[in-house]
């Protein structure tokens, strides 16, 4: 013997009107998880573009032409060129002519400041040091903020973390996706290390 109120329950599911009314509160339930789902995603979509267009990324960047490093007479440097190094102040120079405070020999003949040998006119360099302290010239400070203030979301994390230009030209030169197409294929094999506001031109394929 089935209960009573199972015997009932199987009744009115037999009735139409109450398969209608299941059908329709079904229904209503899934339009309006649709709309609460469509108005989040247009809500996070709008606050996206407010914070890209009306909200300009307060980077940390100094430019500064006496900094603490120079009043202390230590430099930082570029660290790991094999051949060549460049401090903080744009002086290149053999890693032998490198002094113990991290500054290079600027008595040294082959010691060269903001040099760009190696670098061509769109600002891509072939080798990374050369990179640096061409990027270090004061005249590029405008290109630079140019860049930074057309820098895309993307970069934000790349960027926001330097604190000052001579961190700011050891992240710009590195290698990076701009620098590369397809994935797997420098844009310019010889000329990768940018400091310029656009990366070099596409290869053809």
């Amino acid at each position: 013997m089935l209960p009573c109120g199972a015997v009932l329950w199987r009744r009115l599911l037999r009735k139409r009107w109450v398969l209608g009314v299941v059908f329709g509160l079904s229904l209503v339930y899934f339009i309006t998880s649709t709309f609460k789902q469509e108005e989040r995603m247009v809500r996070d979509r709008n606050l996206l573009q407010v914070q890209e267009h009306e909200q300009p990324i307060l980077w940390k960047v100094k430019f500064s032409s006496g900094n603490s490093s120079q009043q202390s007479n230590q430099c930082r440097n570029s660290v790991q060129g094999k051949l060549l190094i460049t401090d903080e102040l744009g002086y290149i120079c053999e890693r032998k002519a490198l002094q113990v405070n991290g500054c290079c020999n600027g008595n040294v003949a082959s010691t060269k400041l903001y040099s760009c040998d190696s670098c061509l006119p769109n600002g891509c360099c072939s080798i990374y040091e050369y990179c640096v302290s061409c990027c270090l010239q004061p005249s590029k400070q405008h290109l630079l903020e140019r860049f930074l203030n057309r820098a895309a979301i993307a970069f934000q994390n790349l960027f926001m973390a330097v604190e000052d230009h001579f961190e700011l030209c050891l992240a710009k030169c590195r290698t990076s996706s701009q620098s590369v197409q397809h994935e797997n294929t420098y844009r310019d094999p010889i000329a990768k290390y940018c400091y310029g506001e656009y990366p070099p031109e596409l290869l053809p394929v």
